[in-house]
């Protein structure tokens, strides 16, 4: 069942920092109740690959669709109902959208003293920024991780994935669980602010002190770290190797595995600031080494001597690779769209209460309405009255 069993999440979210935030509890066993626009329902159902796009089945699984009308006010006491029965409630829209809706945190939470509401935003609910639109890609920006990707003499370059998005309700759901913990003592919930561009700040590693202590300022690289060596996708006669020897006792293994073994007493390679310093030489020399081996050579090479090494992954490689099977990291899950769906299978693992893909994504809006409404109190009349004007 998992360890958050017990919890039941609110999700008004859509698009991806919301609906991911509460993707994670739900992959941990809560159960998670999505409210979207009726007929229309979540952008994320049309995102994607695939004829219908299968994003939906990630982002979506282990929950129940209901559909409600926000904008309206018998959409907006459905929404209230069932948070009233909340232990978490996840929404991403822009500050003051849900004040607008009547859906206020603040009275929210005076109905549900022990609610947790995980509000994300562009820039938080805060500061001067608080009311701009904002997605992920300008939290990456705004956050620093943009200007730092891609080489130095392009415009920068984003990661083929919405990283900022991802980041923001993988923090959502950490601060809720400190919420959640802190709960058992206090018997009371609270709001948690996340913004998209404090998610990515967080991850920026020295950037900011690097600045200030030392006057460094980081730049795009390309493939490297600068100074940080030796460390880079080297090129095979078949394809590319990612090899990582950037530390003194594992490049004195490369070196013996290359046939070299002298490159690590060379004064220009025998420390880390000194490999630094000549940095595009050693990869040249690295480079010349692999390009006249097949991959699985040089891979075989790296197990061999204990040098952190590995293939650019793909798709296609992962589904056929064996530790990725060994660890059950890629799972398959019956759709009724799609059939049996491999994807991604639930992380972090635990190893007492792991948690599961208990049930496939919602393929229809309101697919679980009635239900939830009838579980919140509504009788057949309401329901079917709320049905004919297309609140739900």
């Amino acid at each position: 069942m998992g360890p958050l069993s017990d919890i039941r999440v609110v999700e008004l979210g859509q698009l991806i920092a919301g609906p991911f935030c509460a993707q994670l509890f739900g992959d941990l066993g809560a159960t998670v109740v999505k409210i979207e626009p009726p007929k229309t329902g979540d952008p994320m159902r049309q995102w994607g690959a695939g004829d219908p796009p299968v994003w939906w089945e990630v982002i979506a699984r282990n929950k129940r669709s209901v559909a409600a009308d926000l904008r309206t006010p018998d959409g907006q006491e459905i929404a209230r109902r069932l948070i009233a029965g909340a232990d978490v409630l996840v929404e991403n829209f822009r500050p003051g959208t849900l004040e607008k809706w009547h859906l206020d945190p603040a009275d929210l939470c005076a109905a549900n003293p022990r609610l947790i509401v995980v509000r994300v935003s562009g820039y938080g609910q805060t500061g001067p920024y608080a009311r701009r639109a904002g997605f992920g890609g300008i939290g990456e920006a705004m956050g620093g991780w943009r200007a730092l990707v891609g080489t130095p003499d392009r415009p920068p370059s984003r990661l083929g994935v919405s990283i900022g998005d991802s980041l923001a309700g993988t923090y959502g759901c950490l601060g809720a669980l400190a919420a959640l913990h802190e709960r058992e003592k206090s018997g009371r919930g609270q709001i948690v602010d996340v913004s998209l561009f404090e998610s990515v700040l967080q991850v920026m590693e020295g950037l900011i002190p690097e600045y200030v202590a030392a006057g460094h300022v980081r730049a795009r690289s390309g493939s490297i770290l600068k100074g940080i060596a030796p460390s880079n996708v080297y090129p095979c006669s078949d394809g590319e190797l990612l090899i990582a020897a950037n530390q003194d006792a594992i490049f004195r293994r490369l070196a013996a595995a290359m046939g070299t073994p002298e490159l690590a007493d060379d004064a220009r390679f025998a420390t880390h600031n000194a490999r630094g310093r000549h940095q595009e030489l050693l990869d040249t020399l690295i480079a010349d080494w692999t390009r006249g081996q097949s991959v699985a050579a040089v891979e075989a090479l790296m197990e061999q001597h204990a040098v952190p090494a590995g293939r650019m992954f793909g798709a296609r490689d992962m589904l056929a690779d064996p530790h990725f099977a060994a660890r059950e990291a890629i799972v398959s899950v019956e759709t009724a769209r799609h059939g049996d769906l491999p994807m991604q299978g639930v992380f972090p693992r635990l190893t007492r209460t792991p948690g599961g893909i208990r049930r496939p994504a919602p393929a229809e809006v309101g697919a679980d309405t009635e239900a939830e409404l009838r579980d919140a109190g509504y009788d057949e009349a309401t329901i079917a009255d709320l049905k004919r004007r297309g609140i739900v």
